[in-house]
């Protein structure tokens, strides 16, 4: 009986001391949460999988230069039944049925001597195998922004919940005073119903902001495989400056050298010009040597005898196209077409990098200016809330004067909090869009991140 009071007392313990577990669970900067999707993200791993199979191209190209060699061998039965007309004169030609079995073995070799098109074919695979590992770079890019667009929709999502919490508990306050000052004629039924219909509000608001964070979390779950542990927010003294350089065209100077997609479309041109030339390849001719050694050894023949035969053979082959129905200049002319295209497409990319660096460059400033102003506004709307409230006190404000404060207090912080996760957001945008962005770029952001409040909530 003791043993089982014992076991019920520590499970007891136990199940109390679960959630206070879950909140004091180790938070995780975005550095962590990055490192978590490198390991999960199909999509990363799908980019690592096509380098990999583009890697092997490069080895198939350089087989191209290596001899062939290849082995045969056969055995066969045969039947035959063979009459002579005319043969008075040749005894020993007497055509009978005759059934013998034949046994043959060989090896051809051959060593590519002068292909134009293999070397084309070689140049042609180290482009492309340098044109994948831009692709994987980026790929990588990609995901830090993928993973750092999910992470900041999850803390702005949680944010927004705690924010409505404060801002319930204050709009609760502002109703029990309301029904009490009502009780004692120091106030209308018109507070109440207006405390009322904002507590209302505020509930419909605190289900579709739950919903909201776990939307996001669904997002970061499916990026980095497994749901979100609890993240590092950012720090309330963050430092919001500026990149350098401060001028926009440099940044833009940046980005023709350096933008990932302009380099990949430069390399798929130089893959179009080369597919060019292995097409022009098909007009030249071809020399190869060639050696064989066939051994065949028959026990009959149609003409009664059989065989033992040794035949070894070396020399050149050469291979001259003279009208192929006019293929090669078709493919040529298709290849020349591609190339252009291909030209157009570097181009295209050019001039979208330079659109995504201005506008990743104007999001930086806009940010930074906006984290300032809303950090102003936020010290007039905690001001304007104390006055109002002061005002309440000596009968000068209404209660709903206070309630449109503090929903003004309230919405000054939550744009706040999105005016920073959208600087360092553009943090980021601008040095993926210049091609500059890696993991010590993520590292700076975990830095400024901090598991403290988001914010000074007002009180009621």
């Amino acid at each position: 009986m003791f043993h089982t009071l014992f076991k019920l007392l520590l499970l007891s313990i136990v199940v109390l001391a679960l959630p206070a577990a879950a909140e004091t669970a180790p938070h995780q900067n975005l550095l962590e949460i990055y490192r978590q999707a490198v390991a999960s993200d199909p999509i990363l791993a799908a980019a690592r999988s096509a380098n990999q199979a583009t890697e092997e191209r490069l080895a198939q190209a350089r087989s191209l230069f290596f001899p062939t060699l290849n082995f045969t061998m056969n055995a066969t039965h045969s039947e035959t039944d063979v009459r002579y007309l005319n043969n008075q004169n040749n005894p020993f030609r007497v055509g009978e049925p005759q059934s013998f079995e034949t046994f043959a073995y060989g090896v051809n070799a051959t060593q590519p001597i002068f292909r134009k098109q293999n070397h084309d074919q070689y140049d042609q695979a180290k482009l492309q195998v340098l044109q994948s590992d831009l692709q994987l770079i980026q790929a990588q890019q990609e995901l830090m922004l993928r993973v750092s667009d999910a992470y900041f929709d999850v803390l702005l999502a949680r944010d927004n919940i705690e924010l409505i919490n404060a801002q319930k508990a204050a709009i609760s306050g502002q109703l029990e005073q309301a029904k009490a000052n009502f009780e004692v004629g120091t106030a209308t039924i018109t507070d109440v119903n207006e405390a009322q219909a904002r507590y209302d509000l505020i509930l419909a608001q605190e289900i579709a902001a739950v919903n909201q964070l776990e939307t996001a979390k669904r997002a970061l779950q499916a990026i980095i495989g497994n749901m979100p542990p609890p993240l590092t927010g950012v720090n309330p003294s963050i430092e919001i400056t500026p990149l350098k350089p401060q001028n926009m065209e440099e940044w833009v100077d940046i980005s023709r050298q350096n933008n990932l997609n302009i380099n990949i479309q430069q390399r798929a041109y130089e893959i179009a010009a080369e597919e060019v030339e292995l097409q022009n390849a098909g007009h030249y001719p071809v020399l190869d040597a060639v050696g064989s050694y066939n051994d065949t050894r028959a026990g009959g023949s149609v003409n009664g005898f059989g065989s033992d035969l040794q035949n070894g053979q070396i020399g050149l082959q050469l291979q001259i196209p003279i009208y192929q129905g006019g293929l090669v200049t078709a493919r040529v002319r298709e290849a020349v077409a591609l190339r252009q295209q291909a030209l157009d497409n570097l181009e295209a990319a050019r001039r979208q990098a330079e659109l995504e660096t201005r506008t990743a460059y104007l999001n930086l400033t806009g940010n930074v200016a906006q984290v300032a102003a809303f950090e102003q506004a936020l010290v007039s709307s905690r001001s304007q809330l104390e006055s109002t409230q002061l005002g309440y006190e000596v009968g000068v404000r209404t209660s709903i004067d206070v309630l449109n404060a503090q929903q003004q207090l309230y919405t000054a912080q939550r744009d706040l909090l999105q005016a920073r996760y959208n600087y360092l957001l553009s943090v980021l945008q601008l040095k993926a869009a210049t091609g500059l962005i890696n993991e010590s770029d993520l590292a700076d952001v975990s830095q400024r991140l901090s598991d403290g409040p988001i914010a000074e909530a007002p009180q009621p």
